[in-house]
C-alpha cells in the first residue's frame, strides 16, 4: 500500500522496476536495457548488485544476455500467481493483480458444492457454498481462471461475496476476518499439472472441442482461521503455456 516502506535489496527493487516495464508493455521485445555501468550509475548501486538484478530477470526469463550487444527483452507469458501468491500480494498492496494485469469476467453465485470442494471446506456434498469467478489476463492473454469457494454462511455476513463484481474494500479473506473478528492463521497449498478438459477450455475461452493437449498448471489454496474453519478454497487453472514460480530467501 502507498506509505509502506521499500525493505527489498537493492538489486531486487531493480529487477521490479525493469519486471513492470517489460510486463506492462512498457518494455517491448527486442528493447534493449542498461548496461550493467549504466544501470550502477543510474541507481546508485555498484556494479554488482547491478549486474545481480539483471541476473534475476535473466533467471526469471524475461531478458536474455547478448554478447557484444548487450541485455535485450524477451517476449513470453509471465507466469501465473497461486491464490496464495494473490492473497499475499492482495495484502500488501491491495490488490491482487500482477504487473501488466487485469482481472474481468467476475461472476458470483451460490451454488451447490461439488464433492471435492465440499471435501476441502470440511461441508456436506451439495451444501451451499458462494462461488466466485474471475479471469486474469495480461497482453499475452488468459493468465489464469480463479475461482473461490467460500462457505455460504459468510454471505450472511458479508452480502457482496455473493455479489457478480470484484469486490471493493479488501480481499475476500480479508473482508471475512474483519466480519467475524478471527484472523487467518494458515493455509494449505498444492500444486499439480492435468490436460484440460472440455469444462477448463471453456473456462478458458478456447475452443473446448478441441482444447490443446499439453498440461496445465492447477494450483489450489485451502485458508484457515484460527478456529480451525475452512473459509476459504482458491483453484487457479492457468492458461496454456503459462508456467509457476515462487521465490524465497536462502538463509546461509
Amino acid at each position: 500500500m502507498a506509505g509502506q516502506a521499500d525493505n527489498r535489496a537493492p538489486y531486487a527493487k531493480i529487477a521490479a522496476h525493469y519486471t513492470e516495464l517489460i510486463e506492462s508493455g512498457q518494455l517491448t521485445p527486442g528493447s534493449l536495457l542498461p548496461s550493467i555501468k549504466n544501470l550502477s550509475e543510474q541507481w546508485g548501486v555498484s556494479t554488482a548488485t547491478a549486474e545481480k538484478a539483471l541476473r534475476k530477470l535473466r533467471n526469471e526469463g524475461l531478458v536474455r544476455g547478448i554478447h557484444g550487444i548487450g541485455t535485450e527483452v524477451l517476449d513470453r507469458p509471465a507466469p501465473m500467481s497461486s491464490g496464495s501468491q494473490r492473497q499475499d500480494r492482495g495484502r500488501r498492496t491491495g490488490s491482487s493483480w500482477g504487473s501488466g494485469e487485469r482481472s474481468d469476467s467476475h461472476e458470483a453465485a451460490v451454488v451447490p458444492a461439488p464433492s471435492d470442494v465440499a471435501q476441502a471446506l470440511g461441508i456436506e456434498p451439495r451444501s451451499d457454498v458462494i462461488r466466485r469467478r474471475r479471469v486474469y489476463r495480461d497482453r499475452h492473454g488468459i493468465v489464469a481462471h480463479s475461482t473461490s469457494w467460500i462457505p455460504a454462511r459468510y454471505g450472511k455476513l458479508i452480502p457482496q461475496l455473493a455479489v457478480s463484481e470484484r469486490l471493493t474494500g479488501g480481499t475476500s479473506l480479508q473482508l471475512i476476518a474483519e466480519a467475524t473478528g478471527v484472523p487467518i492463521s494458515h493455509r494449505v497449498d498444492t500444486a499439480s499439472a492435468r490436460v484440460l478438459t472440455a469444462e477448463d477450455a471453456e473456462l478458458l475461452e478456447l475452443d473446448p472441442k478441441n482444447p490443446p493437449t499439453e498440461p496445465v498448471v492447477v494450483m489450489t489454496a485451502k485458508f484457515i482461521d484460527s478456529e480451525d474453519n475452512v473459509v476459504e478454497y482458491g483453484v487457479d487453472l492457468g492458461g496454456p503455456g503459462r508456467t509457476w514460480q515462487a521465490e524465497s530467501e536462502v538463509s546461509q
